[in-house]
């Protein structure tokens, strides 16, 4: 029997560091500004907002402390380093997007049995600085966040805030305009489902790496397959394939190979299109002689 190991380095996380600085700056300057403006224009709908826009410098921080920790080296304590963090904050960051639809709903159905007519001019003003300051900070993590769930949760954290303002914009410019105080809490509704549908995604995709089920973009079918395809290797068994982080992908399998030919050029060969078919970068490879395997949950 015979145990191999080969490494693929592929992708690593990007520089995003400075884009968490900046992104929970800007949000932290506009909570203050919204604060403000509710307390002088007595406006307990801009009050909420500033409430709800504090709980995503939460999201944020969470989200930079996730990336930060898994970019930490690994120790004899924990092998793998603080990879997983990133996972862990991409669940909690869907976690508490769940929560703030909760909160949007039970404030819209609030609005619905008590109307409260805004002071449309003051929200129409600090929702569209709060437009531009989410769009600008989505935009920061939208790069990253197609190959890294926790960039993506930060992304969509942020676009949903400048969903929310850009709907607080328009039901105010429509309720000026036809005095129809309904439409702030219908667009409310609206935006709310829109938040759930896609934050719902974000959840099951992180609740599954977070129990080391196989990303969602790799078919596991099509990896034995490429191994079976490894000249010499004659059976695959005991294969795994899990995300470490948000970023990097691993893989352990046992392969029975009876010559010992060629190994160290296998391993190379699988560790390479291991990482280009599928982005795998972290690859174990146990090679065994003979059929069967002592203790192997095959």
């Amino acid at each position: 029997m015979s145990h191999s190991h080969a490494h693929s380095h592929g992708r690593q996380p990007g520089g995003h560091g400075r884009a968490f600085a900046i992104g929970v700056s800007l949000n932290i300057v506009y909570v203050l500004i919204e604060g403000a403006y509710g307390f002088w224009s007595n406006s307990l709908a801009l009050l909420a907002d500033a409430g709800h826009n504090l709980s995503d410098v939460l999201g944020l921080l969470l989200a930079w402390a996730g990336y930060a920790l898994s970019q930490l080296g690994a120790s004899d304590r924990r092998t793998y380093g603080w990879r997983g963090t990133s996972i862990l904050a991409a669940l909690f960051n869907a976690l508490l997007l769940l929560v703030a639809v909760g909160g949007i709903v039970w404030e819209a159905a609030g609005r619905f049995l008590e109307p409260v007519s805004p002071e449309t001019t003051t929200v129409m003003i600090v929702a569209s600085i709060g437009v531009v300051i989410n769009t600008i900070t989505a935009l920061l993590f939208m790069r990253g966040g197609e190959h890294d769930l926790n960039l993506r949760g930060a992304f969509l954290h942020m676009a949903a805030d400048a969903a929310v303002s850009l709907g607080v914009v328009l039901a105010a410019l429509a309720i000026r305009q036809t005095g129809w105080q309904w439409l702030d809490p219908a667009t409310s509704l609206a935006i709310a489902v829109v938040i759930f549908l896609s934050t719902w995604n974000l959840l099951k995709e992180s609740f599954n790496l977070s129990i080391q089920a196989v990303p969602k973009d790799i078919d596991v079918n099509e990896v034995r397959l490429l191994l079976a395809g490894l000249p010499g290797v004659e059976q695959v068994h005991d294969l795994h394939v899990w995300a470490m982080s948000t970023t990097q992908i691993a893989l352990t399998a046992h392969l029975l190979k009876p010559t010992p030919d060629g190994d160290d050029d296998l391993l190379r060969r699988a560790a390479r299109e291991l990482h280009d078919r599928f982005g795998i970068e972290h690859v174990t490879i146990q090679l065994e002689r003979t059929p069967g395997c002592i203790g192997c949950p095959c």
